[in-house]
């Protein structure tokens, strides 16, 4: 598509936010509501790409059969060869029937008990890493949220889920790390080199853990994963384990580490609301969902047109990609009572930090647990929690997170 053609579809133009700039990514929930006040989908002229910043618009982009995740390789193609593999062949960059068959297989191997299973081992783990967060404000007088407790949780789940040996989990949230910085707009050469190598590396591990399952399997995800058969007896190829195995790292470590973070920090800045979940636990599963939707881990999602669609008036052609500003959705007026009040207690919270249609996340149940069981363990063991200095926030604006949390305690000796 001639993407000057974009100016003369229905949208209102607006001054478009930088996402570069860090006053912006510090606090974008203003700049949203400015757009939202104004149309439902923008252009937008730096990230070449039209952005839906309703929830009504959001929800379309998500859920309309004729908006596909359709994968375009990195280029130059033969200096990405590790990290397009790996999207070729993800169940989030495929659309059906290869993605039912995808969806399938995973889910089959998902419903044999693993996140149940695991269970009590994340409440476990919670606690012992909240343990050392204590033990550090207890004799430093500050300790961070981040390096104890957010991120190290997720990536050990994803392990245990895998079966990944314990010696080498210290190697996949580097990678991960490296890779996500792939989906931000406008990266430097160096990152995205970097992001290539991380892939080469993860890609040369998992097939030796894969063969290494193949010839001992065990209880794990990795496992299952090559057992399991289509009711036609299709089986996953290699390649398509591989980049499932790392799609699970990638999408539940950076979502919950950020979900996690933004999250205690929310509840930092709110210390009546951080004070009701110390006092009554019942809160705890809506305040995971309030903490998804007040300062989202992802802000945007793209999709791609496969025939003509109107989405809230804007015209898309075959081939022309869309965004649904994830971030400005979950604050809604006509959606949410009070959008930019933090609730722990709110009931009605229909946000899109899962996705939604096919694309729905999969690890949805298994995030949740791993969220909650953070809380309960750090509303236990430092009640009295409250901010040592003011969080760093990472330069991306995409993928939202914090480079560190730094945590004191009123009540600690």
């Amino acid at each position: 598509m001639d993407e000057s053609r974009a100016h003369d579809l229905p949208s209102v133009n607006v001054a478009s936010f930088d996402q570069h700039d860090l006053a912006f990514i510090a606090d974008p929930y203003p700049a949203f509501a400015a757009m939202r006040a104004q149309g439902e989908v923008h252009w937008h002229e730096r990230m070449r790409v039209p952005m839906a910043v309703s929830h009504a618009a959001a929800s379309a982009v998500l859920r309309h059969r004729s908006l596909g995740r359709i994968w375009n390789d990195a280029k130059p193609v033969e200096q990405f060869t590790a990290f397009n593999l790996l999207h070729r062949n993800s169940l989030l960059e495929n659309e059906p029937p290869t993605h039912g068959r995808l969806r399938r297989l995973v889910a089959a191997a998902f419903g044999r008990g693993h996140v149940e299973r695991l269970r009590p081992w994340i409440a476990d783990l919670a606690d012992r890493l909240v343990d050392g967060l204590v033990a550090e404000i207890r004799s430093e007088g500050r300790a961070d949220l981040l390096t104890h407790v957010a991120s190290p949780l997720p990536v050990e789940v994803i392990a245990e889920l895998l079966g990944v040996p314990t010696p080498d989990r210290p190697l996949l949230q580097p990678w991960s790390n490296a890779i996500v910085k792939m989906y931000e707009y406008g990266l430097p050469e160096d990152k995205r080199a970097a992001a290539e190598k991380a892939s080469t590396e993860f890609v040369a591990y998992l097939r030796e853990l894969v063969a290494l399952r193949r010839r001992s399997p065990g209880d794990d995800m990795v496992s299952d994963l090559v057992a399991v058969t289509d009711t036609d007896g299709a089986k996953l190829t290699e390649d398509e384990l591989v980049a499932t195995a790392v799609l699970l790292l990638m999408a539940g470590h950076e979502a919950t580490v950020n979900v996690i973070g933004n999250g205690v920090r929310a509840l930092m800045k709110h210390p009546s609301e951080w004070r009701r979940l110390v006092d009554d636990h019942s809160l705890l599963p809506t305040a995971v969902e309030e903490l998804i939707r007040y300062d989202s881990p992802l802000q945007l999602f793209e999709r791609t047109a496969t025939e003509p669609v109107t989405i809230a008036g804007y015209e898309l052609v075959p081939g022309q990609k869309i965004a649904a500003l994830l971030g400005s959705a979950a604050r809604d007026p006509l959606v949410f009572a009070s959008p930019d009040t933090f609730d722990v207690s709110r009931k009605t919270n229909p946000h899109l930090g899962f996705g939604m249609g096919i694309h729905y996340c999969l690890g949805a149940p298994l995030a949740r647990i791993e969220v909650q069981a953070a809380l309960a363990s750090l509303t236990r063991k430092l009640p009295g929690a409250e901010l040592a200095a003011e969080p760093r926030r990472k330069a991306e604006f995409v993928i939202r997170g914090l480079h560190d949390l730094p945590l004191t305690s009123s009540d600690q000796p």
